[in-house]
């Protein structure tokens, strides 16, 4: 690749189901991936990575499934990550032929710290390894990637030497990853700077980043990388990712959007140039954000950037008085930008299907006639309980009865709590199980949700520990739906559960079957790839 043939624009590389699924209890089902991929097409991001093949069973299917269903003729390149081993490369392979443009992404670490105790191998060792690898996935795929990983510990002079060699092996895309968040913004700008010119054949790649938010500089060091020639970015949706996350998708395309004439020079562009510098369809940011939480059980705070509850909201009466006169005083991006509509229309018990659809359709819920049927029967349910239902309202509604579930599972059938000052609280819960019984049981509490969790408990007989309970208001008023997440822990693995009412008992008493239903299902493909295995 020339220097002439380099991108004038950014690359949006979404890691969310690779990297985004390893945040603690963000597991997500084959049928959770592909609606996000889908999603993610619609955004408009130019590669998915959509897992890590070798993982699993279930990684597999996944990265196959997204790359026949979402990576078609015309649709984003589909990528897998692949350690630089034989199997993993293989395996990726297998899993993209379906895609129209598969990637292999291949990594393997390069710092003296990961050497040493991670890998145990020579620096020597490590660099025969990348060459042969990155040929390796060469004989499957034009499109090759390949990460040092821990390049910003690396060595610089090792660094140059495997990334040369990386080059010349046939890699296509070359990325640094920060893998542990250690950069400071001008030291990114260093290190890019530094490959650009210690590496001969560093202009034959695409150059691109990647970068963690240990210390809360991940948007910061992608854009200091942006600014010193790197024109692919790995990112996340809401910034999910292993530890403290990854560098978010909606903050690096907005800083590029809002401050586009301060980054134009870097791409040789006037500088009151309208070009685009991503393919990012923003006003589907909002939605992607949403289904991302929703599925994942991961919340978004408040105040996070762009897509948080108080991104556009104004308590500060001088800000108010300000936004009154004129928006731009304290608003540097509109909502409707992303996606989040400005005016919050209230729908009530008297509105019509049509309505109902329609202003759907408006928030950009394109809805079958099924999941519709079941939305506005939730909506009238709701509508009974509280005069009026808003827009977040919809949204909560919709994301409750479209959420995807699992193949197979237990279904709550009745909840009654009876609590009191002087009342031991107790519940009466009746499921479903997934061979069709019907059970019915009665436990004593320290509070109703505890007494709810204990009946739940006593019969699914799924061994389980509770790790996390946390509730969200969606609107405001007394009469509130209310959004209950829950984490379980089972071993070393966590799973999470999400669910909305204006009853927050009754919504504890749904997330808490939405993750004991995830924790089941990870139980059954457990059991099967042993199966497999030892077969």
């Amino acid at each position: 690749m020339s220097i002439a043939s380099q991108p004038d624009r950014v690359i949006i590389f979404d890691t969310t189901l690779r990297d985004g699924e390893q945040s603690p209890g963000a597991t997500l089902n084959v049928q959770e991936k592909l609606a996000i991929a889908h999603q993610l097409s619609l955004l408009g991001v130019d590669v998915i990575e959509a897992g890590f093949a070798v993982a699993s069973p279930g990684d597999f299917q996944a990265v196959q499934s997204i790359a026949e269903q979402v990576g078609i003729l015309g649709g984003p390149i589909i990528c897998s990550l692949a350690r630089a081993v034989r199997q993993d490369i293989q395996v990726a392979a297998e899993a993209l032929k379906p895609a129209a443009r598969p990637r292999i992404h291949t990594m393997i670490s390069t710092s003296d710290i990961h050497l040493q105790y991670q890998l145990k191998k020579s620096r020597r060792e490590v660099l025969a390894i990348a060459q042969e690898m990155v040929a390796y996935a060469k004989s499957f795929v034009d499109d090759v990637e390949f990460s040092p990983m821990d390049a910003s510990r690396t060595d610089r002079e090792f660094l140059y030497q495997v990334l040369e060699g990386a080059i010349r092996a046939g890699a296509t895309t070359i990325n640094i990853p920060d893998t542990v968040g250690y950069c400071t913004p001008k030291e990114m700008g260093n290190l890019i700077q530094g490959i650009q010119q210690h590496v001969p054949n560093i202009h034959q790649v695409i150059l691109s980043i990647h970068t963690q938010n240990d210390l809360g500089l991940a948007t910061a060091n992608a854009l200091a990388a942006i600014e010193n020639g790197v024109r692919q970015v790995e990112c996340t949706i809401n910034g999910i990712g292993e530890r403290a996350g990854n560098a978010a998708l909606e903050e690096i395309v907005m800083a590029l959007q809002v401050r586009q004439p301060y980054f134009n020079p870097y791409f040789g562009r006037a500088v009151d140039s309208d070009a685009p510098l991503t393919n990012i369809k923003t006003p589907e940011i909002y939605k992607t954000s949403s289904l991302v939480s929703q599925l994942t059980g991961i919340l978004i705070q408040p105040n996070k950037a762009i897509v948080g509850a108080n991104a556009f909201a104004h308590e500060s009466g001088i800000h108010q008085d300000g936004i009154i006169k004129h928006r731009q005083t304290y608003e540097i991006m509109e909502a409707a930008a992303i996606g989040l509509p400005e005016n919050r229309i209230v729908l009530g018990k008297h509105s019509g299907r049509n309505a109902f659809r329609t202003r759907l359709k408006e928030l950009g819920f394109e809805l079958n006639e099924t999941d519709l049927n079941k939305a506005f029967n939730r909506f009238k349910e709701v509508a009974d309980k509280k005069k009026e239902i808003s827009d977040w309202d919809l949204e909560a509604i919709v994301r409750d009865e479209t959420q995807i579930q699992v193949e197979s599972g237990f279904q709550l059938e009745h909840v009654q709590v009876i609590c009191g000052d002087c009342t031991c609280p107790t519940a009466t819960i009746t499921i479903v199980t997934p061979d069709g019984r019907i059970l019915t049981d009665a436990t004593v509490g320290t509070g109703p949700v505890d007494a709810v969790y204990q009946a739940i408990n006593r019969l699914v007989q799924i061994p389980n520990q509770l790790i996390e309970f946390s509730v969200q208001s969606v609107t405001g008023g007394i009469d509130a739906l209310g959004t209950v997440t829950i984490r379980l822990g089972h071993q070393e693995h966590t799973f999470s559960g999400q669910a909305s009412d204006t009853d927050i008992v009754v919504a504890a008493a749904y997330a808490h079957i939405n993750a004991l239903n995830r924790l089941y299902r990870y139980l059954q493909t457990h059991q099967l790839d042993s199966v497999l295995v030892s077969g």
